[in-house]
């Protein structure tokens, strides 16, 4: 009796121990290629939100701890961001980017791309290029936008 437990014991040990292999294997069975691919489209999807002042894009797509680092030195949290976006106060004709490089390494991607900002801050217009870095970091529910570093406007690159 004592030994068709210990059997049992095993046998369901195996069982966890390779759903648990699976489980994890599935999650990191997703080609470099998809990931670079999905990580990609979230961006895309989060510039088209900022140009669009789509909270509920923008507050899905950042993490509860997010920080951007602008080329000026000012930090702005997922709450910054959001009061902004809010506000009304920027109107954008353009927030695409060119020239866009995607890394994924594991469950952390970092994209690079020259940024074209077009529209008007309280009133005035803007019209500039920078070049960005976002991290996005993967989780139990996806992908999430987690750092990002604008650099300094670029001079004559329109």
């Amino acid at each position: 009796m004592q030994r068709r437990k210990k059997a049992w014991a095993w046998r369901i040990l195996a069982l966890v121990a390779g759903v648990t292999v699976t489980i994890f294997a599935g999650r990191a069975a997703g080609s470099r290629a998809d990931d670079e691919k999905t990580v990609e489209e979230l961006d895309r999807k989060f510039q088209e939100a900022v140009k669009n002042n789509d909270l509920a894009t923008m507050d899905r797509l950042l993490a509860e701890d997010f920080v951007l680092v602008s080329g000026r030195g000012r930090s702005q949290t997922k709450a910054d961001l959001l009061k902004e976006s809010s506000s009304g106060a920027y109107v954008y004709e353009h927030q695409e980017d060119t020239n866009q490089t995607v890394r994924v390494w594991g469950d952390t991607a970092v994209i690079t791309a020259l940024l074209w900002v077009k529209g008007t801050a309280g009133g005035k217009a803007f019209d500039y290029k920078v070049w960005f870095s976002d991290v996005y970091v993967r989780g139990a529910n996806g992908w999430k936008y987690v750092f990002g570093q604008v650099g300094s406007h670029v001079e004559g690159a329109h």
